[in-house]
């Protein structure tokens, strides 16, 4: 009797360490599940409601949404997400069974703030593990029909809202693609991996901790609005751990369409201990890293062998106080960069002056009409037009036409070709998913 209470206690212990293992598929699921390798739950929530802290899902290929369809997933205790599985899970490859998650438009009036939203309990836990999840919004998104188009370029400019497209139901969400609460309490991980985060409404990326590390691992970010991946610390006396490593960055769009402000590809924070290295940065409106916001004092950043090329306004962004330092790799301030407050290291980045060595990996057409991207206004006032005459005789203020024109601006990037960026440059960036 005691040697079957051992071994009882020992298979519970077992279980609460390494977890279930849970399975999804969209073709062959069904509500009820009960979510095993051969009967696996047809919708995420149905697994992430059955499952237990530290649990594995297994997601095989298909178009994910919420309940009812809407465009918002909760992941509302930490759980392993993983995607890229065949029907019937004996094979991984993300680019052949996406797991995808690609709301359409006619879902905004259901969104929230995320897309795929991880609420974390208060408290230490597992990891929150996301891994081979592919998050599009260019669907979600409303482009304009024809203005910001050019040629070769599948849609017009992004549309803020309450604009909107001609086909479009709504306007854009505007919403992150992965998110956690500003104020949130979660003491664990959290890892994203093996993640393609494309055309984002708002920031790719953003994420808050109390306590614990982020690591954002071997990811592919393109067309992103603001900032590609934005990390954040709740705990007001403490500080968190970020790793950023082999993600590659490309066209990250400022935040109007103006071309004014914004478009980092990752930006540092207050109290945030960033590890950037072995990433690519390419193509961001503004700069490939922001170390420009915050109080640099309450940093330990480090900044080694990225690969930066094609940045509009500078490789890194760094506060000279009162005003903002604009650097790139190849000048001869970059490596006196580790003299400011917060900068631990600066060592092996490089800068790369042909994008021919991503000819194949990057949408050419995209990449041509975004190096030429701009934004010119137009002002129409005569103050001596008959219609100004009257308004000035009867003491109105004068009035004036401003029109504006942009080439382009955050244009929806084809998904399919994003797969083509993983291993596109040996050793830096994404690499090719095993």
């Amino acid at each position: 009797m005691k040697k079957l209470l051992m071994s009882l206690m020992c298979l519970a212990i077992g279980a609460s360490v390494f977890g279930a293992d849970l399975y999804v598929s969209q073709a062959n699921g069904k509500k009820k599940g009960p979510g095993t390798k051969e009967e696996p739950f047809k919708a995420i929530a149905d697994a992430v409601k059955a499952a237990q802290p530290g649990d594995t899902i297994y997601m095989a290929a298909g178009n994910y949404s919420g309940l009812l369809g809407a465009s918002e997933i909760v992941i509302d205790k930490p759980l392993t997400i993983k995607g890229g599985y065949s029907d019937d899970f004996a094979t991984r490859d993300i680019a052949k069974f996406t797991t995808k998650i690609q709301p359409p438009n006619d879902k905004n009036d259901s969104k929230g703030l995320g897309v795929l939203v991880l609420k974390m309990p208060n408290g230490a836990g597992p990891d929150m593990v996301v891994d081979g999840i592919v998050i599009d919004q260019s669907y979600m998104n409303s482009y304009h029909d024809t203005k910001g188009k050019p040629e070769g370029v599948e849609t017009g400019m992004w549309l803020q809202g309450p604009a909107k497209g001609s086909k479009d139901k709504f306007a854009s969400a505007a919403s992150y693609s992965i998110y956690s609460e500003t104020q949130n309490r979660f003491e664990g991980n959290v890892i994203i991996q093996n993640c393609v985060i494309s055309n984002s409404g708002n920031f790719g990326i953003n994420l808050s901790q109390y306590k614990g590390s982020v690591k954002i691992l071997n990811n592919v970010f393109v067309a992103c609005r603001m900032v590609s991946c934005n990390v954040s610390c709740s705990n007001g006396s403490g500080s968190i751990d970020c790793e950023f490593a082999h993600n590659t960055v490309l066209f990250s769009w400022s935040r109007t369409d103006d071309l004014g402000d914004m478009g980092y590809g990752y930006r540092c924070n207050t109290r945030v201990n960033s590890n950037i290295h072995d990433n690519i940065f390419g193509l961001s409106v503004f700069a490939g890293i922001g170390n420009d916001k915050g109080d640099s004092k309450t940093m330990k950043n480090i900044f080694n062998k990225n690969v930066f090329f094609l940045n509009k306004k500078g490789d890194v962004a760094i506060t000279k106080s009162p005003s903002v330092l604009l650097l790139n790799v190849d000048s001869d301030e970059f490596e006196d960069m580790v003299d400011y407050p917060g900068m631990e290291d600066v060592d092996g980045n490089v800068s790369l002056k042909d994008p021919a060595a991503f000819k194949g990996a990057i949408d050419e057409a995209y990449l041509n009409a975004f190096l030429n991207a701009s934004y010119s206004e137009t002002t129409d006032f005569d103050e001596n037009s008959p219609a100004n005459q009257l308004r000035a005789a009867l003491g109105m203020n004068l009035v004036g036409k401003i029109e504006t024109k942009v080439s382009m601006y955050a244009n929806r990037y084809p998904l399919e070709k994003t797969f083509k960026l993983f291993g596109a440059y040996k050793d830096y960036g994404a690499q090719e998913v095993k």
